[in-house]
């Protein structure tokens, strides 16, 4: 695994399930909302910062919250209500000039396995489906939304930096 992880140019990663727990949230006046995690976010920065790896996101919703978060973070690619994830890979890999060993992806649901089979390096949240669970690469420690993301992208540093990557950094 850590000799995947030294190829990765680009890490793309669903968002409900692995960003956030899952859970939708309405304010009184039926605004939807989401929890992201912090250090998930900054685990993004590492990436890009530390080896010079980009994060982009695919989600199956379409959302206000997702679009938000994409744009603080400064994702490269963010492609909401995508119906077929394996298909935007397909465009992102050719636009990019990207081989599927360079790129990781992290899901939790039956919609990321066609991608998931299909990159270098992939993973997904302690709390993911059983049947993602069995596909992915790396399972991590942590739950979706509760540093998934973070711990994957450290997984990642670790193997391009040589240094030792947390279990679970929340």
């Amino acid at each position: 695994m850590v000799d995947k992880a030294r190829h990765i140019r680009l890490l793309l990663t669903d968002c409900d399930g692995v960003l956030t727990d899952g859970g939708v949230y309405y304010s009184a006046r039926g605004e939807e909302m989401k929890r992201f995690s912090i250090r998930d976010g900054l685990g993004v920065e590492r990436l890009r910062t530390l080896v010079g790896v980009e994060v982009g996101l695919l989600s199956g919703e379409a959302n206000g919250p997702a679009e938000a978060r994409a744009a603080k973070l400064g994702l490269v690619e963010l492609h909401l209500g995508v119906r077929d994830k394996a298909a935007v890979l397909d465009e992102i890999l050719a636009r990019r000039g990207l081989l599927p060993m360079q790129v990781a992806y992290i899901g939790d649901d039956t919609n990321d396995l066609a991608v998931m089979r299909r990159v270098g390096l992939s993973a997904c949240p302690a709390d993911a489906l059983p049947v993602v669970q069995e596909i992915a690469d790396y399972v991590c420690v942590c739950r979706g939304g509760h540093g998934a993301f973070r711990e994957f992208a450290e997984l990642i540093i670790a193997a391009q930096t040589q240094a030792q990557s947390p279990a679970c950094p929340t």
